[in-house]
């Protein structure tokens, strides 16, 4: 594979430096590690994927906080043609390359894949629920227990 090769660019649409697409899988997201670093606080540290399958880019969210949007439509993950707009978080790029081949089906997600409050983007999104830790708690006797001992032949002899 040769890193040094274009295989296309995100154009800002507010203006601003075209972002050149170097490899052909790109991790989006706020960290300095990512391939493609975008210094937002509303970008999560690891908020998507690029990757150029067949000659065309596709998009998967990794499970954002403000997910994605391809041509204006919410989505998890979908192909991104020449001259589509990439949302990432509130931040929108015109993708600017020349597709190969044959162009792929862009398949409606399946509208039973999510229940209507992960379409809603009230669950599933970036942040985990915190889960309390175990507490110990002591076992005090009660009248209930005294009598079952003493049933059970256990008398405090």
């Amino acid at each position: 594979m040769d890193e040094s090769k274009l295989y296309g660019e995100l154009t800002p649409s507010g203006g601003g430096d075209p972002i050149p697409l170097l490899k052909r899988k790109l991790l989006v997201g706020r960290r300095p590690s990512c391939d493609i670093t975008l210094r937002f606080p509303n970008v999560s540290s690891h908020h998507c994927e690029l990757e150029l399958i067949n000659g065309y880019w596709f998009v998967r969210d990794l499970g954002s906080a403000n997910g994605i949007k391809v041509n204006d439509s919410r989505c998890d993950q979908k192909w991104v043609f020449p001259g589509d707009t990439l949302t990432v978080a509130k931040h929108r790029y015109e993708m600017s390359y020349h597709g190969l081949g044959d162009r792929p089906e862009d398949e409606e997600e399946n509208p039973f894949s999510k229940s209507l409050m992960e379409k809603a983007g009230l669950t599933g999104g970036g942040r985990r629920k915190r889960i309390p830790e175990p507490v110990d708690i002591p076992k005090v006797q009660t009248d209930d227990d005294v009598a079952m001992e003493w049933l059970m032949g256990d008398r405090g002899n």
